[in-house]
């Protein structure tokens, strides 16, 4: 899935790529020879190369041994890189990168926060400073990757963007009152936006209290990929158990959402509120 059509030739993702290739060449290896080795397809390999897929760290570990360069950890220091120059953890990489993007469809349900794909540069910039032991050099690049991931909103088509978030978000203080209104006003905004509906939910409603969580219906007949939130690391799979679990759980927090007119209505006074 390409997200980065011409990727920045001096950017880790680049160099990663670039790497790969000159060592298979060297190793007159195919990209199918590779891809068998590696336990994924061909066309995978040659995103990885072309840099338009961000590699994980399992593709990483697997190539160090594939070709044994640098004392077996020539791709994980590349990778690192990708890490710390992207901003944001490096798990998520593959969602915000790969699968995001290419969605037809998201659906989302986030009981404590303004979704990611919702949030405002100053609202983002206050939940990531308030990170235990984040640099000031951090916080700034991962508002960048997340404002950065919020373009697939304006890509053409867009996709159709459903985000359920519990009543409590919309009064949960995150910086000041200023700061509140802005992100209320870009709700509004963005539930005027013919593919974004924006429903709030019940504070009753239990069947969400296990978390925060994101499906991404994808074309081609590809399989749902859903993203399930975590202090640690969170899941980002298609296995089709965890999927239906996932979207049974939407079904259920769903249930308990407000239409459209009442939520809109409902971010409007908690706007209010705010002065």
């Amino acid at each position: 899935m390409s997200v980065e059509p011409f990727p920045d030739p001096g950017s880790p993702r680049a160099l990663f790529g670039a790497e790969m290739r000159r060592l298979r060449e060297a190793a007159q290896l195919s990209q199918a020879a590779v891809a068998a080795r590696l336990g994924c397809t061909q066309t995978q390999v040659s995103r990885l190369e072309a840099a338009t897929r961000t590699p994980s760290k399992s593709d990483a570990e697997r190539l160090d041994r594939l070709f044994a360069s640098a004392g077996g950890t020539h791709f994980a220091s590349l990778y690192r890189r990708i890490g710390t120059r992207r901003g944001g953890p490096i798990w998520f990489r593959g969602w915000a990168e790969e699968i995001e993007p290419n969605a037809l469809v998201l659906r989302s349900w986030d009981p404590l926060l303004i979704p990611g794909l919702l949030q405002t540069e100053r609202y983002a910039h206050e939940l990531f400073s308030r990170g235990p032991g984040i640099s000031s050099e951090e916080v700034e690049r991962r508002v960048e990757a997340r404002l950065r991931r919020q373009q697939v909103l304006n890509r053409e088509p867009a996709p159709l963007v459903l985000v359920l978030m519990d009543a409590g978000v919309l009064r949960r203080r995150v910086d000041g009152p200023e700061v509140m209104r802005e992100q209320l006003d870009h709700l509004l905004e963005m539930s005027r936006r013919p593919k974004v509906t924006i429903q709030v939910v019940d504070p009753e409603c239990l069947a969400g209290l296990a978390g925060a969580f994101m499906i991404a219906e994808l074309p081609h007949g590809q399989p749902d990929t859903i993203h399930a939130d975590s202090p640690v690391q969170g899941l980002i799979t298609s296995d089709s158990e965890f999927v239906t679990s996932i979207r049974n759980r939407y079904e259920s927090v769903r249930a308990w959402a407000y239409p459209e007119h009442v939520s809109r209505r409902m971010i409007e006074e908690a706007r209010r509120e705010w002065t």
